[in-house]
């Protein structure tokens, strides 16, 4: 019998229909769309184990997203119901990790992700060491688990397309910085039209480094790789402070 059916409460099952707040007009889910109800399932399991930014609330830490790697088959279509399973993966001294599993109600696979999250002082704005309660918590087998997102995904080299934007009262999440859907959206935005309605993302890999805050204006730029391949980053204007790189690939 294996570890993930030895312990069902950390593994979070859940069917999602795609609405029309969630598509682009060729009525597909947005990649940001996907990723989000992606973490509305991590946040049921961990509400359910107890373990929420709610429940963490009154220690004054929260979990922080800091890397995702995503391999996309295909966007689900307007009214289309999808399932999502998630669980944890695992942890690495200050890191712990989460994979997800999104299917077709075909079971053909839609697109699976390995994550890599860390617990910030919500006051001191500092990464603190996962306390020994949640560590723990037993975690499925290494075979049983996607594998891992590494630190780094390349260097950013050169701008060729960028874009400005400013963190306004909505783009703010629960920890008081700009969402990292926000992120993802920002940085799409600029392979403009032509990739966006004619290409499919296949492979988006993610490293979040730094918060940035209301009213912090923001410029996203573009590298281009090659062979449907882009380098992409998040600077702030104001000190060219980096806040996020990421790499697409596109089919």
């Amino acid at each position: 019998m294996s570890t993930l059916e030895l312990h069902p409460k950390l593994i979070y099952n859940g069917t999602f229909r795609i609405r029309t707040c969630e598509i682009d007009r060729k009525k597909r889910a947005t990649v940001s769309a996907l990723i989000q109800l992606m973490q509305e399932a991590a946040m049921q399991n961990v509400i359910e184990l107890g373990l929420s930014v709610w429940d963490m609330e009154k220690q004054g830490i929260s979990w922080v997203v800091m890397r995702m790697d995503i391999d996309f088959e295909r966007l689900p279509m307007l009214g289309e119901n999808i399932h999502i399973k998630t669980h944890g993966a695992g942890f690495d001294r200050l890191f712990t990790y989460r994979d997800y599993r999104v299917w077709d109600e075909n079971k053909q696979v839609l697109a699976q992700a390995s994550s890599s999250w860390l617990l910030m002082d919500t006051a001191k704005r500092r990464m603190v060491r996962i306390p020994k309660e949640i560590l723990a918590y037993k975690t499925p087998l290494p075979e049983e688990c996607l594998e891992r997102p590494v630190r780094k995904i390349g260097k950013f080299s050169q701008t060729d397309r960028s874009m400005n934007f400013r963190v306004d009262w909505h783009h703010l999440d629960f920890n008081e910085h700009l969402s990292n859907i926000f992120y993802i959206q920002w940085i799409l935005e600029v392979l403009g039209e032509d990739i966006l309605d004619n290409k499919d993302l296949s492979r988006l890999e993610i490293l979040y480094k730094n918060e940035c805050y209301l009213h912090d204006e923001v410029v996203a730029e573009l590298e281009e790789l090659g062979e449907g391949k882009y380098m992409h980053r998040l600077i702030r204007k104001n000190d060219q402070l980096e806040l996020l790189l990421a790499k697409t690939t596109w089919i």
